[in-house]
């Protein structure tokens, strides 16, 4: 995948120059902008890309925008009170470019901000933790399920509450959640250390608990842990199956998309764009975004989020 930030017109695997952005005026995005305006994604780094790319591949013929808060990861330690005002400045960057739908592909982020974010703003939001406890509750065979995410996402027990309420849809009941948080994954992630001996070292230590609850099935419960999930494997070995939500997300984009009459027209594919955008370095964001996207990531704009 190529892409390019605001205004550089840089291809993408034959997609068009950016179009200037869209200004609100105080109108939702979907008002102003239709059916051409971005889906915008954001994640408190790289590990949103997850997401992006299955929604990219699915709807290859939508406009994206990516906002990567690298700068002030990660969200997981951080008070609720403090991913909120984030989260929040998050949004409020991706409305400043006109976007039609938002996709918070952060965990922490949709435990701790989700509610507020739907009542505030009016266009459609989209979160990665009911797709990927639905997603678990429908893989398991033996009812024993596994979470891994970040102090606050875990401690939230978001997706305890999410996984009970699909089990009792599916009507399963015996289904058992073990929740684990795993707070140096998501540094090892932003750094690049993928599958090293730190990062196998590492998910030894964490996932150990969870071996021995004999688990058969782990949800990935944090956007930047599908880039570790060789060390991952490595541990928790082939007879647990990993989720990881972004594919699932992507399709209830797609759905929610398709209900609001918002799908950019499918001949269009050969002209949509995608732009990234960070906190913090980034040539930083362009090496390692270009090597998990197996693509050349060629311009990546910093951001001054605390303006928003």
């Amino acid at each position: 995948m190529t892409a390019g930030a605001a205004g550089e017109g840089v291809p993408n695997e034959g997609l068009s120059p950016v179009t200037p952005d869209v200004s609100n005026e105080g109108l939702s995005p979907v008002t102003k902008a239709g059916n051409d305006a971005p889906i915008g994604v954001f994640d408190s780094g790289l590990g949103g890309l997850t997401v992006l790319r299955e929604i990219h591949r699915l709807l290859p013929c939508e406009n994206l925008v990516y906002f990567g808060d690298s700068g002030r990861t990660p969200y997981g330690t951080k008070s609720q009170e403090t991913v909120l005002r984030y989260t929040l400045q998050d949004v409020n960057f991706l409305l400043s470019k006109g976007v039609k739908a938002i996709v918070i592909a952060c965990n922490t982020a949709s435990a701790c901000s989700l509610d507020t974010v739907r009542q505030t703003y009016g266009l459609p939001v989209i979160e990665v933790v009911e797709p990927g406890s639905a997603a678990a509750v429908a893989a398991t065979k033996t009812g024993r399920i596994g979470v891994i995410g970040t102090p606050a996402t875990i401690g939230s027990e978001v997706y305890k509450r999410a996984i009970d309420r699909a089990a009792s849809a599916a009507g399963r009941t015996d289904v058992n959640y073990f929740g684990v948080p795993c707070p140096l994954f998501v540094s090892l992630a932003e750094e690049g250390w993928w599958d090293n001996d730190v990062a196998r070292l590492t998910a030894r230590k964490y996932l150990e608990p969870l071996k021995d609850a004999g688990i058969d099935t782990l949800v990935l419960g944090c956007t930047h842990y599908p880039l570790l999930t060789p060390a991952i494997s490595r541990v928790m070995g082939r007879r647990v199956k990993l989720i990881n939500s972004a594919s699932v997300v992507a399709a209830a984009v797609q759905n929610v998309l398709r209900e609001r009459g918002l799908l950019r027209d499918a001949e269009n594919a050969d002209n949509a764009t995608v732009r990234f955008f960070t906190s913090d370095s980034a040539d930083k964001f362009r090496a390692l975004g270009s090597k998990f996207l197996a693509g050349s990531v060629e311009h990546v704009e910093r951001v001054d989020i605390e303006q928003f």
